[in-house]
């Protein structure tokens, strides 16, 4: 037997579904305009810039970036292109392959925080007030223990 939602589930539940479907858009239209990335591209080079030695193996960048390998290998061919990542065989696991930030990705990486942290201030964390970003990290932390147990895209930000 469904278990209907209530008209203020459901409220809660639409508003979250056009969140979801808004904001990619919005940074990822800061990202391009002013960084020349797109979100993605950003997200995969901001996750590479806070690993050790700036370098993952590219499954666990697919993991931490929620990409498929296929996905993810062709933004990291492109990146690569730019001059922004590197690619080479794992010391440890000939078999896998790890990406490294350039010392070129650092600095866009560096360029690009000041204007996408602003816009995420902007359109997130400044319409809302002090209790309701600690309200929103909770929320946050119940759906991703339901749709990430494991907590493998947000290993990196636990604390």
């Amino acid at each position: 037997m469904t278990t209907w939602l209530t008209d203020e589930e459901r409220v809660a539940w639409v508003r979250l579904a056009a969140v979801l479907e808004l904001l990619p858009g919005v940074l990822d239209t800061q990202l391009r305009r002013d960084a020349d990335l797109s979100h993605f591209e950003y997200f995969v080079l901001a996750m590479l810039s806070e690993a050790p030695e700036r370098t993952l193996r590219m499954t666990s960048l697919a993991a931490r970036t929620n990409a498929t390998l296929p996905r993810l290998s062709h933004v990291v061919r492109r990146l690569e292109d730019r001059g922004l990542v590197r690619r080479f065989p794992c010391p440890q696991d000939g078999r896998a392959t790890n990406a490294q930030l350039t010392e070129s990705g650092w600095a866009t990486v560096e360029a690009a925080a000041p204007g996408h942290v602003a816009n995420v201030r902007h359109q997130v964390i400044d319409a809302l007030d002090a209790e309701q970003v600690r309200q929103l990290a909770g929320i946050t932390e119940a759906i991703l223990g339901r749709i990430d147990p494991d907590g493998v895209v947000m290993a990196p930000q636990r604390n």
